[in-house]
């Protein structure tokens, strides 16, 4: 799931519009039409594994492809509020099913996929800008953005299904598997375990508050019905908190921006100590949906972003989530730290191309890693055991060329060292192309 999922999680960033000069502001849109469309080609060759289990990565040569076709209809019905529905087309599979790396390569690829092309509503949602004063800054038209002016003091209430990433943990370098890295623990912060159904989409509403350099946000947001589902709880009894302050400053006259996220889950799910018990006393491999009951999980990442030169750009995320109860949305990730760079093309006179450079290092506790030993398996991992357990280590680099303004291809290299966290199996060099279209 990414980003929201993340497949196209920043293709629409929902809090950060493009801004213009105050001076030069377009007119107010009432009405716009957007379309894109993405396909991702991604495959590795054969690699080292004395053995595999039922989530692990086929350690057989293999190539999957990914396609995506997605429109942007937005209208605004009255001053400051903005109705945005996205209809969408998706097809393909990510590599072995979406399994086997917990810092899975695609963003593109979700956790289920279909061979046939199929329809779903991933967004559909009410936006509401309130401005308090301040100075008047100019917002270009975008991806479920219209064109218009705003407030820098202002507050954004949004209200309906979007995906959580679509306004909390954004990043201006990597937060967009379409456009820049494709890795999910690069796009996002690892343990950032938001709510979202299996595509990375869910109902709920946040609410923001833009005070001169800061930035508040807040959200509540429905969980799936169970653990990395495809359906949300219509009860909506279990559920997620967030809070989010963002800080914007300048550093020799270059802009950077440093979140704080924070998370809380309630819902049924399984402690890896009760699963890993169980399994030791019956000779079965752990089983963590036996064991679920209601009860809480938590995680904090940071994001920075920071530009050290006119086309250099620099980021860095990572964060922590209690390890002793499993993920219940997004990856088996516990603790991560991820950081890499963005220049674009100025120098060699391709200012629209763009070349990513990026590493990233998840890990898992104790506990989970013993999860993992007795054959239990979480969202993306599980090998049938784990014997030799360490972290896993990803690099990823990239090279986005402009065709033109609408059309851009992209090839991307990532080498994956200890795949779900087993020391037995790699490494994995995987290789991916991607064509994207975009009006």
């Amino acid at each position: 799931m990414p980003h929201a999922k993340i497949g196209i999680l920043a293709a629409a960033l929902l809090a950060a519009p493009t801004l213009v000069h105050a001076d030069t502001a377009p007119p107010e849109q009432a009405l716009a039409l957007h379309g894109q469309a993405t396909l991702v080609v991604q495959g590795h060759p054969r690699f080292t594994s004395p053995y595999e289990g039922p989530n692990s990565l086929s350690p057989k040569a293999m190539g999957r492809e990914t396609f995506d076709l997605t429109l942007y209809a937005g209208a605004r019905p009255w001053k400051g509020a903005e109705l945005w529905v996205n209809p969408e087309i998706d097809q393909g599979f990510g590599l072995s099913n979406t399994l086997g790396v917990a810092g899975f390569p695609s963003g593109e690829a979700y956790k289920v996929g279909k061979s046939r092309p199929y329809v779903k509503l991933p967004r559909a949602f009410l936006r509401q800008t309130i401005d308090l004063g301040g100075e008047t800054e100019g917002v270009g038209a975008d991806l479920n953005q219209l064109a218009g002016a705003q407030a820098s003091d202002r507050v954004v209430l949004t209200v309906g299904k979007f995906s959580v990433v679509d306004v909390f943990d954004t990043n201006a370098y990597a937060h967009d598997p379409r456009r820049d890295f494709l890795n999910w623990s690069v796009v996002d912060a690892g343990p950032f375990d938001y709510a979202a159904n299996a595509w990375g989409y869910t109902y709920g509403a946040s609410a923001e508050l833009y005070q001169g350099r800061w930035t508040l946000r807040a959200g509540a947001f429905d969980l799936s019905s169970e653990p990395n589902s495809a359906r949300l709880d219509p009860s909506f009894s279990q559920f997620q908190l967030i809070g989010e302050i963002e800080e914007r400053h300048s550093l020799h006259g270059l802009p950077g921006k440093l979140k704080i996220t924070t998370f809380v889950t309630r819902g049924r799910m399984g402690r890896f100590d009760d699963a890993t018990r169980a399994a030791l006393a019956s000779g079965a491999p752990a089983d963590i949906a036996a064991v679920r009951h209601y009860q809480g999980r938590s995680g904090i990442s940071f994001n920075l972003e920071q530009r050290i030169a006119p086309d250099v750009g620099v980021f860095a995320k990572g964060g922590v989530a209690g390890g002793s109860v499993e993920p219940y949305e997004f990856a088996d990730i516990d603790r991560s730290l991820a950081a890499g760079l963005s220049v674009a093309g100025g120098a060699w006179r391709r200012p629209d191309d763009t070349i990513g450079l990026a590493g990233v290092v998840n890990d898992i506790s104790a506990t989970h890693q013993r999860f993992l030993a007795a054959g239990g398996t979480g969202i993306l991992v599980g090998d049938g055991r784990l014997p030799n357990p360490g972290a896993e280590w990803i690099a990823e680099a990239y090279y986005d060329w402009a065709l033109t303004r609408w059309l851009h291809v992209s090839l991307d290299y990532q080498f994956v060292e200890h795949p779900a966290y087993n020391r037995d199996r790699g490494p994995v060099s995987i290789g991916a192309a991607r064509l994207h279209a975009q009006f």
